[in-house]
């Protein structure tokens, strides 16, 4: 029991101070400088040099820990924006509430933002629940620390001196995979709802353990996503997407119970087998791609997401005798207008997912010019794509994209062996539209008398 007590006391002794960081030679972590961006290097060496505190922070410096490539690298100072404008050729201030500074580096750009203070809470203006409404004020390199929402992220690195800066045993919380919270878990959440869908998604990418103290009042607190902006969801499910671990990081909210201020339409697609099997197929396909650095379009994750049910509703309308292409635009319609409850989806994103989706009854016409005029489409591979993750989920026959994939590479003795191949096999001919001839000024119309106009009288 003595020892206890005692090494309770040493560990509160020998614990660096939140406002007195522990300086760790970054070289023993297998950081240098130059696994820093040349922009950001730049960038610190800059500000420093003019008399100012500057770190790459963040993610960065979390993602070099673990062994990862950072995507972007982001640099804290206490330099005001206008005083890091000033210092750079190419560099103009964003931002309305809280201002931030671009400065540009050849093609790439570095996001320079000034250290955030502490906000008194008694002053601070809330909501009703308790979220902060403004909290954009400067503060001191130990404030900014602090205000950060993760001990991992809260990673200071110096690549002049060669020196990580951690205030809150970030770098003890990585070795041990772990995401703990900067402060009352609690309160932060009520804060800043947001933070509890950023817990989930980066324990799911980065296959870390959230802290129990942490992870307790997630789901009580899961309603708080209700009083969310629509914008600033979309924003996190949209990084989430686009993560590389998708799937994970879904299965993961909706164990947390954090998908309903999200996606409500989840437990629908889950119910059904086949369903969660597109749903699955698809993510998996997007993260693999992400991974392995190729392009993925969040339209795409969305239109998968969404397709199970527009599938049911579209199936529903033809089943009450709608035509097809008519029941598919009402069935979008119905679906997106619902997930706007909650989410903000763009007009162009919205867009984009109507296209991939108006294709699918499409790809059904292989009669005539249709497939020619499909195959020419700025989107057909997109949509194609989409066709073979519904032939691999069951919902059309595999040999549908496989013609396809034969008729958009084949030269034209193939595709006209293919449309004969799939005349043959039931498709219904194209129908020919019939031209109407033009009526003469004089025409009569059958079974009508002609009656000729006599000259007015003098």
């Amino acid at each position: 029991m003595i020892r206890k007590l005692i090494k309770k006391v040493i560990a509160k002794v020998t614990k660096p101070s939140a406002s007195v960081p522990a300086v760790l030679p970054a070289a023993r972590y297998g950081i240098t400088p130059e696994h820093i961006s040349p922009g950001a290097r730049l960038v610190c060496e800059t500000l420093q040099r003019h008399g100012h505190q500057a770190y790459v922070v963040g993610g960065a410096v979390r993602d070099l820990l673990l062994s990862r490539t950072p995507k972007d690298f982001d640099v804290a100072t206490d330099a005001h924006p206008e005083q890091v404008r000033a210092l750079f050729r190419r560099a103009h201030i964003i931002g309305r509430r809280f201002k931030i500074v671009h400065v540009y580096h050849g093609k790439e750009t570095v996001e320079v933002t000034t250290f955030r203070g502490l906000v008194d809470p008694e002053r601070a203006p809330v909501d009703a629940h308790g979220r902060l409404l403004d909290d954009n004020v400067f503060g001191t390199h130990a404030e900014d620390a602090q205000r950060r929402d993760f001990t991992i992220n809260a990673l200071y690195y110096d690549p002049v001196a060669g020196v990580l800066h951690d205030f809150h045993h970030g770098v003890g919380d990585i070795e041990a995979r772990t995401l703990r919270v900067i402060g009352d878990p609690e309160q932060r959440y009520r804060e800043d709802p947001v933070r509890m869908l950023r817990a989930v998604r980066l324990a799911a990418k980065l296959d870390l353990l959230i802290d129990p103290a942490a992870r307790a009042p997630i789901r009580r607190l899961a309603p708080l996503l209700e009083n969310v902006p629509p914008a600033r969801l979309f924003d996190e499910i949209v990084k989430i997407l686009t993560s590389g671990y998708a799937l994970a990081c879904l299965e993961r909210l909706r164990e947390e119970g954090l998908h309903g201020g999200l996606l409500p339409v989840l437990d629908l697609v889950f119910a059904h087998p086949s369903g969660e099997r597109f749903v699955r197929l698809a993510l998996e396909d997007s993260d693999r791609r992400i991974r392995e650095g190729k392009s993925a379009s969040p339209a795409f994750s969305f239109a998968a997401l969404l397709w199970p049910r527009v599938l049911d509703e579209w199936r529903r309308r033809q089943a009450q005798g709608e035509p097809v292409f008519p029941a598919l635009e009402a069935a979008m319609d119905t679906v997106l207008e619902t997930q706007a409850e909650s989410l903000a989806i763009t007009r162009k994103l919205a867009g984009d997912i109507r296209e991939l989706w108006m294709m699918q009854p499409r790809f059904e016409r292989r009669a005539g010019k249709a497939p020619y005029r499909l195959v020419e489409q700025p989107r057909y591979r997109a949509g194609w794509d989409f066709l073979s993750l519904r032939a691999k989920a069951g919902e059309v026959p595999e040999e549908l994209p496989r013609w396809w994939q034969r008729f958009a590479h084949g030269d034209e003795a193939e595709r006209a062996a293919l449309l004969r191949e799939a005349r043959s096999a039931g498709e219904p001919p194209a129908k020919r539209k019939r031209r109407r001839r033009p009526r003469k000024a004089n025409a009569v119309e059958p079974g009508t008398i002609a009656v000729t106009p006599t000259p007015d009288a003098p």
